[in-house]
């Protein structure tokens, strides 16, 4: 008998011992987890906030109030020449305001920050003030109409597909957040244009320049197979998906390195390809990848774009000594780096690797913390402060758009 209370008896501490750790199991769970979920909103707060300080910073130095654009620097370099347009354009004397590439980059700032915060403020400044300063740019003296390089104003200038691209994708962002038919329509009629520079020539392959039909590059082909999928799935219109498809195989087929799937820039009519690496072309093609996948369920597009995801990563970064320890950087081009930051984005948001994201929010929040100017502006460098005079419209309004991008993934 006292054999059995004894056993009854010990059956009855392990079950106390089992509730007892169930218990502190459970309490530690909830006790970690909670700070995680604080710091989670405290940090999306923080970079929301740093973007919008970015914009208004911008509103405020590189105002161009006679025409109500914005200035391609700051302060004014009157000797200014830019070295992005293509071979044989005319450089504008005296140039008053930015061109349109640095101009769009305001604009995909800002509708970031109001897709991230839904906060009214920013599409008013959108359709006050920033998408009204834009149609200084548009151009309707030439079919199909489109925005060119520098505003109207100052008579014709190139039309680049690629700074078109860049805008239609935004105008389709417009679209999902507001649902106003009127952006939607507008991306539509940019993909015409865009499309028209397509030919049978090196077998297919949107041109870079409409002036200037010498190369067919990545940029123009790359951003312009991530609008079509977008509008299919704005539109349901088939078309839009298979020449998204189209685009994407004669860019992999033509410009991709195979041995480590990092795009080189582009191949001329002669065949010859400019083998220089961008961060934003393999940007372009991880995110229209990632998108392919999504409709087609065919596997080899997620995989081409894991593919890139490493490459890039391993040919574009390097370790660099900071106050901070040793950290992996991206290379000196915020604007490119941003749009492989939309890449890796859509790519985290399938595989659930944070590793390439990680790399890019660390070298950006270490740019914010260690690399501003007394105005508070950006150079091209995010591991070194930029002693340059002149700092670029560029450089500093592509960060609006990654640190409120941030907010989703803090």
């Amino acid at each position: 008998m006292y054999l059995i209370f004894k056993a009854m008896r010990n059956i009855l501490l392990i079950k106390k011992i089992h509730l007892f750790i169930i218990l502190l199991v459970s309490f530690l769970f909830i006790y970690c987890c909670k700070p995680v979920e604080k710091n989670t909103h405290v940090n999306s707060v923080k970079s929301i906030s740093i973007s919008d300080s970015i914009l208004q910073n911008v509103l405020n130095l590189y105002n161009a109030p006679k025409h109500g654009l914005l200035i391609e620097t700051y302060p004014i370099n009157p000797k200014h020449r830019v070295d992005y347009l293509a071979e044989g354009s005319v450089q504008k004397k005296d140039q008053e305001v930015s061109f349109l590439w640095p101009y769009s980059g305001i604009i995909s700032g800002t509708i970031s920050l109001y897709e991230k915060t839904k906060n009214s403020k920013y599409l008013s400044l959108l359709e006050q003030r920033l998408l009204p300063g834009l149609e200084h740019y548009w151009d309707t003296t030439r079919e199909p109409y489109s925005y060119q390089s520098y505003p109207v104003f100052a008579g014709h200038s190139d039309r680049f597909y690629d700074d078109n691209v860049w805008l239609a994708l935004d105008f389709l962002t417009l679209y999902e957040l507001t649902l106003n038919k009127q952006y939607l329509k507008k991306s539509e009629d940019l993909y015409k244009f865009i499309y028209s520079g397509w030919n049978d020539e090196l077998g297919g392959g949107i041109f870079w320049c409409e002036q200037k039909r010498q190369s067919k590059n990545t940029c123009s082909n790359a951003p312009g197979a991530v609008l079509g999928v977008r509008l299919y799935e704005a539109t349901n219109d088939q078309k839009y998906l298979e020449e998204a498809i189209e685009t994407y195989v004669w860019t992999k087929n033509n410009l991709m390195d195979k041995q480590d799937g990092v795009y080189w820039d582009n191949v001329s009519l002669s065949g010859r390809v400019d083998k220089t690496k961008y961060t934003y072309n393999s940007g372009q093609m991880i995110e229209a990848g990632v998108l392919l996948y999504k409709h087609t369920k065919n596997e080899e597009y997620l995989l081409d774009a894991q593919k890139t995801a490493s490459g890039t990563q391993q040919f574009f970064t390097k370790k660099v000594d900071t106050v901070d320890g040793e950290k992996l950087f991206y290379p000196n081009s915020p604007w490119f780096n941003v749009i492989l930051f939309r890449g890796l984005k859509a790519l985290y948001l399938k595989d659930n690797n944070p590793e390439y994201i990680n790399t890019i929010k660390e070298n950006a929040y270490y740019a914010w913390n260690h690399t501003r100017d007394s105005n508070g502006l950006l150079g091209n460098n995010w591991h070194e402060r930029n002693e340059k005079q002149y700092k670029w419209l560029l450089d500093n309004v592509s960060m609006i758009e990654l640190f409120s991008q941030f907010a989703s993934l803090e």
